[in-house]
């Protein structure tokens, strides 16, 4: 039995997590049967979502949950790209998730507005009495974190000036196609796809919504992704609220 754990819908995008989106999606492009459940990060060494349970064995991380599943069922999700195409795709993944992601992050966790409408929820099962003090010890470390990475020391408006660029190229990889490199979805368009539909949701009071919004081909993919993969809501509800 096959479990991804993760988070259903919330804040208007299929999961809270386009890291989980991703695996969700990848998995299914890669034809794998499996079960979806509420992630407990505290059951896992590395305390992140997306987790697998293959079996009794237990894989971390978006990237190695794709490599995993690859070795096991002997094909590639870029199987059918030219070697261009290859470099390309993992250019605009490490773009999507390096990047877009970690603004997204920013703007999520940081911005006082934002946080207390969104990723507060999270701590809804923390005891009262400690509770100010886990979020003000996790959503410092997180600036702390961005600060030393250089991307904190930029001003909101600076770091959404590289993000336009990031989704400029996006776009203008996109162009008319349906997908990022041709008719048919390949291994890119789960992550960059998931930061894009995380960025573009109009849940949250950040500049990233209009950025993404403002490229009207980016806003067709967005919405062929989520028709193609999250038709049907196959997550259980997490008891947040």
């Amino acid at each position: 039995m096959i479990t991804l754990f993760g988070w259903g819908p919330m804040f208007d995008c299929p999961s809270p997590s386009p890291y989980v989106m991703k695996s969700d999606i990848q998995l299914q492009m890669l034809g794998v049967d499996f079960d979806r459940a509420i992630a407990d990060l505290d059951a896992v060494p590395k305390h992140k979502a997306p987790y697998v349970m293959d079996g009794d064995l237990l894989v971390e991380d978006s990237n190695f949950i794709r490599a995993h599943f690859e070795r096991k069922l002997g094909k590639s999700l870029n199987d059918g790209l030219s070697d261009d195409h290859r470099a390309a795709s993992w250019a605009f993944e490490r773009m999507a998730e390096d990047h877009i992601n970690s603004v997204l992050a920013m703007e999520r966790w940081l911005k006082d507005e934002n946080f207390f409408e969104g990723p507060m929820l999270f701590f809804n099962d923390v005891p009262p009495l400690a509770r100010d003090a886990i979020v003000k010890e996790i959503r410092d470390g997180m600036a702390q974190t961005f600060y030393a990475r250089g991307l904190g020391r930029h001003s909101e408006d600076e770091r959404m000036q590289l993000v336009a660029l990031d989704l400029e190229a996006i776009a203008i990889q996109l162009g008319s196609k349906p997908y990022l490199f041709g008719d048919a979805p390949s291994v890119a368009d789960a992550s960059v796809s998931a930061a894009l539909i995380s960025a573009g949701t109009e849940y949250f009071d950040t500049p990233l919504t209009g950025l993404v919004r403002g490229h009207g081909n980016l806003v067709d993919y967005m919405d062929r992704i989520q028709d193609r993969y999250f038709a049907k809501n196959l997550w259980p509800v997490a008891e947040l609220v």
